[in-house]
């Protein structure tokens, strides 16, 4: 039996946990790639802010998306469809900005890149040298696959995203995707599509959880979930449902694990109350 040595059976950085690794260096597609081929679930958040980021960062999130969900969360709007390119290129450099460690992962608009495959290389570009992203994220299965392969054979890394696709909000609605012989077939079609076309990883959004795991299986690269049940490679959550801070009602498949807007607005009554009462500021808050 060969015999090997300290430096053979030292564990890498490439093969430290993506989640809870110790290395200071962008983590990239390629641990994506060893993550898959070891077994190894990871988590992926959404941020749109430096300092969100940065906490989620120290936290040990290996993956952000910079999701045009912003459109929802952080600009007011009621679907993600008039979310720009600029918008989207001064969020995502600002979560650069704010990170150490991550894989950063931009989204491309509605918009963007739908014109086909020169128009997705221009507004790609923009992200990874306006933003610093270390790789875009589009939808579409089959639709996307030019797309897809001018973008990497020109050196940019492509998550995909499969299934519900909400920049599709007025052709499809908010409904699960894949139900039936037919749809499914369709979904196992486009997640192939994506991977032939050199997609590193794809986003499975409201499959059924059966579904999600036969996807999973017949393909080498990861899925990320969101309402696809656990057989997914990854998991990713808006960061503001994850944490409570969105109103009214979330996806069923959203686990809050704080709940921020009920912490935040009972400090602003507080400090509303103190400022009224006369009891702040006090002295050890003045200058003089």
């Amino acid at each position: 039996m060969t015999q090997l040595s300290a430096a053979q059976t030292k564990p890498s950085d490439s093969s430290k946990a993506l989640y809870g690794g110790k290395g200071t260096r962008r983590i990239t597609v390629r641990d994506i790639a060893l993550a898959k081929e070891r077994g190894e679930k990871w988590p992926m958040l959404t941020a749109y802010d430096a300092m969100t980021a940065s906490v989620f960062d120290e936290a040990g999130i290996p993956v952000m998306l910079v999701g045009d969900s912003a459109g929802n969360c952080h600009l007011g709007y009621d679907t993600t469809v008039p979310v720009t390119l600029d918008e989207m290129t001064m969020l995502s450099a600002a979560v650069v900005r704010g990170t150490r460690r991550a894989l950063i992962v931009g989204d491309l608009p509605f918009g963007s890149y739908q014109e086909g495959p020169v128009q997705a290389l221009r507004s790609a570009t923009r992200l990874v040298k306006g933003a610093g992203v270390g790789a875009v994220k589009l939808e579409g299965g089959e639709r996307s696959h030019e797309q897809i392969r001018l973008l990497v054979e020109s050196g940019i890394p492509v998550m995909a995203h499969i299934g519900l696709t909400p920049q599709s909000v007025n052709a499809m609605g908010y409904r699960v995707q894949g139900r039936g012989e037919e749809a499914a077939a369709q979904l196992l079609r486009d997640a192939k599509s994506v991977q032939d076309a050199g997609a590193f990883a794809v986003v499975l959004e409201l499959v059924p959880a059966e579904l999600a795991a036969e996807v999973t299986r017949a393909l080498h690269i990861p899925t990320v979930g969101i309402g696809a049940g656990p057989e997914t490679d990854a998991q990713v959550l808006v960061w503001t449902d994850m944490l409570g801070l969105t109103g009214g009602r979330v996806p069923k498949f959203v686990k809050k694990y704080a709940d921020l807007r009920t912490v935040m607005g009972d400090a602003a009554k507080a400090f509303a109350e103190d400022v009224v009462g006369g009891t702040f500021p006090l002295e050890e808050h003045s200058v003089h």
